[in-house]
């Protein structure tokens, strides 16, 4: 597959994108360029690191191939973080940018965006700014790539993993110091600089001082994932939520003209088609399993790569605002199950409460939890438990 995802991100930082943002900053160019030549090697690295995530991926593919996302749109609502990002659901660039980094960075977040900050020489305030601008850039090439190139999902993926190496040359130095001691291959080239220094090539420093940090950062990564059991994800197809089983991202346009890109076999579409089909009654036994919902283990609180498929619902119930909905909570059967029944219900009403934080009517929504009853899968396999850990939402009034 030709061209470089790393030069299709890198070709986006030019003056008409670095120059507003020193503006906005009170920065010089120079420092913005580090700024985000630093943290879009740094994301992308992170993007690299969960290639092999498939409901991460299938996520990533539809916020990229989103018709609204196109590198020249993101790049020039960079210029106004403030703006909506068409087809969001009201969403800005720094929202955009933000849910991204999250699911990227997880909990490292903080410390990934200080080390940047760091090395380009900036208040952490400004670099979590130059993050969330570098995020959306990141989105941008990405995009650009996958439509110059035709690529599928799974070409993303082996792109991505191919050209990991060759993002040592951006990273920043200053990340070193979050890993707590690199590979000894990068302190070696933590040399390189002074002979740069010595031959009078000045210009090379951000690229040199940004290679030193890469194979510590994989490193990091390699070492560093995420335990067992950080996140649960509700699922739906059985419980598979690769890019597969979900199917190719397409937009759609909705009763009130917009747009969402959503993927074929996903909740969204389940939920659009039964609404538009006038021979199929509201009753109490069609569910729609979300299947891009994640929490935090034995928690209810939402992760932040939930607000893209709570944010298309949300838009669904606005073109749609006859619709009543209620959300179900339901867990596998480990453990004690008024403890599961509670978990269940504190889920259901936190993502009933997102779609009213989203706009829409509390009075439209009701939840329930129904802990280990009900389960769709053997919950003598882990499979099938991961099956039962869901949220559900029936249409109660078309």
């Amino acid at each position: 597959m030709a061209g470089s995802i790393v030069e299709s991100v890198m070709s986006l930082l030019g003056p008409n994108v670095t120059g507003p943002i020193a503006s906005q900053l009170g920065e010089s160019t120079e420092t913005v360029q580090r700024g985000l030549q630093g943290g879009a090697a740094a994301i992308l690295s992170g993007v690299a690191a969960k290639a092999d995530e498939p409901g991460f991926i299938g996520q990533l593919f539809g916020m990229i191939t989103n018709p609204a996302n196109t590198s020249s749109a993101l790049s020039s609502l960079i210029a106004n973080p403030g703006a909506v990002v068409p087809g969001t659901a009201g969403s800005t660039i720094t929202d955009l940018g933000s849910r991204f980094l999250s699911s990227v960075f997880g909990a490292r977040l903080p410390a990934v965006t200080d080390a940047i900050g760091q090395s380009a020489g900036i208040a952490s305030s400004k670099a979590g700014m130059l993050m969330s601008m570098a995020s959306a850039l990141v989105l941008g090439g990405l995009g650009q790539h996958v439509r110059e190139n035709g690529s599928s999902a799974a070409d993303l993926v082996g792109k991505l993993k191919s050209e990991a190496s060759g993002l040592a040359r951006f990273l920043p130095a200053g990340l070193s110091s979050l890993l707590g001691g690199v590979p000894s291959a990068a302190v070696a080239a933590a040399a390189i600089p002074v002979a740069v220094a010595k031959a009078g090539n000045r210009w090379l420093w951000p690229v040199v001082l940004l290679a030193v940090l890469l194979l510590g950062l994989l490193w990091f990564f390699n070492r560093a994932k995420a335990p067992v059991g950080e996140a649960v994800q509700t699922v739906s197809n059985a419980g598979a939520s690769a890019v597969s089983a979900l199917g190719q991202f397409f937009s759609t346009k909705l009763p009130d003209g917009v747009e969402l890109n959503i993927p074929q076999f996903g909740v969204e579409n389940k939920l659009i088609t039964f609404l538009n089909d006038s021979s199929k009654p509201v009753d109490d036994s069609t569910w729609f399993n979300f299947d891009r919902l994640l929490f935090d283990t034995g928690s209810a609180t939402l992760q932040p790569t939930s607000q893209e498929q709570l944010g298309n619902i949300a838009a669904i119930l606005k073109a749609y605002p006859n619709v009543h909905l209620k959300i179900g909570g339901y867990t596998d059967n480990t453990g004690d199950a008024a403890t599961n029944m509670s978990l269940s219900t504190a889920r259901a009403k936190n993502v009933m409460d997102a779609l009213v934080n989203s706009g829409i009517d509390a009075s439209r929504l009701t939840s329930e939890g129904y802990g280990d009853q009900h389960p769709i899968a053997d919950n003598a396999t882990e499979e099938g438990r991961a099956q039962n850990r869901r949220i559900a939402m029936r249409v109660t009034q078309k």
